[in-house]
């Protein structure tokens, strides 16, 4: 039998060698095609299972290991739960994963050794019931916005000192798919951690896009609400593209509301049609196979040049998916 100081060591030594220092590639055929300078694209698809989620579901599977617990849950539309699946079988902890009724997404295969509970009709009912568990059994709840946020926005803030290391600077432009929001909130909070630390000389604007109107910070921003709205639950309907999207209660989108606030960046809605295009061109011009909902961000910027040309300078979108 390991101590814990030794599953300790086992499982970071996991993390550090599988986890982060995801792709970062200049993106030379999309630029011609599309008429940005400089456009550099950050591909979480080297991480385990394929997306930015393993960042939070090691590092909080890594917490709830150091502070004793035995179980950890979450709520997901798919990709959170195959990464916590993963990571908690690696520490030897049990994972007790909550997906909505009607949800069906493809990546159940990829859980093995979690429990998999079918709760409820959308990803809010499924959250509630997940933090409920953890509450009534004392697990670790690994969701979006609770006692455990900071180890989320911290784990996420890796993908800005990654970026910083390529580029010895912020670019002018981080662009990300935005559901939760938590994504954009912790890459904003790295780079200002690494901007008032000296290190860079700005800020980057954040541009985050999602489903069409089916996103709270997006509706936020475009109205120019102080906080995310709650949208009307029955008019949010998921689809097998939109599905890591949407939602109709943002759980850290104030968050990442101010970001886009305090960065001076910009929102957009996004169709199924529009992600799956550029899911496309990404796959025929860069050779990556993207999700296409992980074009959101991609699409969002897209919108923005069109507004407005941006000038030469660097430019950031992370994107998910696994290399073709």
């Amino acid at each position: 039998m390991k101590t814990l100081n030794e599953r300790l060591d086992l499982f970071e030594d996991a993390l550090l060698a599988q986890v982060g220092d995801s792709m970062f590639l200049r993106a030379r055929n999309l630029e011609r095609e599309l008429g940005i300078h400089q456009l550099w694209l950050k591909f979480e698809g080297d991480n385990p299972t394929g997306t930015q989620k393993d960042r939070i579901a090691w590092a909080q599977t890594y917490d709830a290991l150091r502070r004793g617990f035995d179980v950890i849950t979450v709520a997901t539309c798919g990709n959170y739960g195959a990464a916590l699946a993963l990571s908690a079988r690696t520490a030897g902890l049990r994972c007790v994963v909550v997906i909505p009724e009607p949800y069906q997404t493809r990546r159940l295969r990829e859980m093995p050794g979690a429990e998999v509970l079918r709760v409820g009709k959308t990803y809010e009912d499924a959250v509630v019931h997940s933090r409920e568990l953890a509450l009534e059994h004392e697990w670790y709840d690994a969701n979006p916005g609770g006692e455990n946020e900071r180890v989320q926005l911290h784990a996420y803030g890796e993908i800005s000192f990654e970026v910083y290391d390529q580029l010895r600077d912020a670019p002018a432009v981080v662009a990300c798919p935005m559901s939760n929001g938590t994504t954009l909130a912790g890459v904003h909070r790295g780079f200002t951690s690494l901007n008032r630390r000296g290190k860079t000389s700005r800020c980057p604007r954040m541009v985050g896009g999602s489903a069409w109107k089916k996103n709270p910070i997006v509706a936020g921003w475009l109205s120019g609400a102080a906080t995310c709205p709650t949208l009307p639950s029955e008019r949010i309907h998921e689809t097998s593209v939109n599905e890591p999207l949407i939602n109709w209660s943002s759980i850290d989108g104030d968050l990442a509301l101010q970001a886009l606030r305090e960065s001076k960046g910009f929102a957009a809605d996004v169709t199924d049609k529009q992600m799956r295009s550029l899911s496309k061109l990404l796959r025929e011009q860069q050779a990556l196979h993207v999700l296409p909902a992980s074009t959101a961000g991609l699409h969002a910027l897209l919108q923005l040049h069109a507004l407005n040309p941006l000038p030469p300078d660097r430019y950031v979108v992370v994107l998910t998916g696994r290399s073709s």
